[in-house]
């Protein structure tokens, strides 16, 4: 009677169950890509500043991926309550740091924006403007260089290299571009009064292709402001994605209790996946018969 019991609990399919074994055999096939895409740009992007940056973060979501979606499959499809156990806590673990990077994201970006320009369609940013933690990093050579090669890889100034001051009078321009590839508007040349008394940045613009106002600190704050609108634009989708995780969480907590009742509280962390079930009955049956056999030749 017990046997038929659990074997009739064993064929229940809960819904929850199906729903995080599905999502997570998608995410699970998407990690491949990822990984690959990283081991690629391993193999080929070496030489790209930009490239080689995007190495390690690919390949760590990736394998991270693999191994987190591969614990809920097993956990939900075959009911391995330890495998669900280590999910629920990777997954708790996502959503704190995804918590976490998006305020510490929007904290770091608050200000910036820049200021209109008279007369013109785009905006002149100031490093002042920003935070101090992204100053100080902007700042630091080791972050720098890597940013500076991803602006010259970009070639953004390439197009404003035929412009005439007509064209800065109908364009906008990009945050980069108006940072690195032309001197403040304020800068004057032709008076040497007031050279004395201009910010230090008319004084590094220089008309050679390779340098330009890439040493200015107005190229540093278009790369911030530029940055800022990703990460404006990032901030959405993550706020997204975190409702999306607590709701999946909670399936998955739903998912979790269903095997964890169905399990024994002793074999909670021993894996009886469920296509190894109808053979668990079986030796249980078997350790009965050899029971019920030493008592009748005692």
């Amino acid at each position: 009677m017990y046997s038929r019991r659990a074997a009739a609990g064993g064929e229940q399919q809960h819904l929850s169950n199906r729903v995080v074994g599905l999502v997570n055999l998608v995410t699970l096939v998407a990690s491949v890509p990822i990984i690959g895409a990283g081991l690629w740009l391993q193999a080929h992007g070496g030489s790209s500043p930009c490239g080689s940056a995007l190495q390690a973060p690919l390949l760590a979501i990736g394998f991270v991926t693999l191994l987190v979606s591969l614990a809920g499959f097993l956990g939900a499809c075959y009911h391995v309550p330890s495998a669900l156990w280590l999910y629920l806590a990777a997954m708790l673990l996502l959503v704190l740091a995804l918590l976490g990077i998006t305020v510490f994201g929007l904290a770091v970006t608050a200000g910036g924006g820049g200021t209109q320009v008279a007369g013109r369609p785009y905006r002149e940013f100031r490093l002042a403007d920003y935070s101090s933690w992204l100053q100080r990093h902007v700042r630091a050579e080791r972050y720098w260089r890597p940013a500076l090669a991803c602006v010259l890889a970009a070639r953004a100034c390439d197009t404003l290299a035929a412009w005439t001051p007509l064209d800065y009078l109908r364009n906008d321009l990009t945050p980069v571009q108006s940072g690195c590839c032309k001197p403040p508007t304020a800068c004057t040349y032709y008076d040497d009064a007031q050279q004395q008394q201009q910010q230090p940045d008319c004084y590094r613009w220089s008309n050679a292709p390779g340098v330009l106002c890439y040493g200015c600190d107005s190229c540093k704050a278009g790369v911030l402001e530029q940055l800022r609108r990703h990460w404006h634009n990032v901030t959405i989708l993550n706020v997204v994605l975190l409702l999306l995780l607590i709701l999946f969480y909670s399936c998955a907590c739903c998912a979790f209790r269903n095997t964890a009742t169905a399990t024994s509280s002793k074999t909670i962390f021993h894996l009886h996946p469920r296509w190894e079930y109808r053979w668990y009955l079986l030796y249980l049956c078997a350790r009965e018969s050899q029971g019920g056999g030493m008592d009748e030749d005692s």
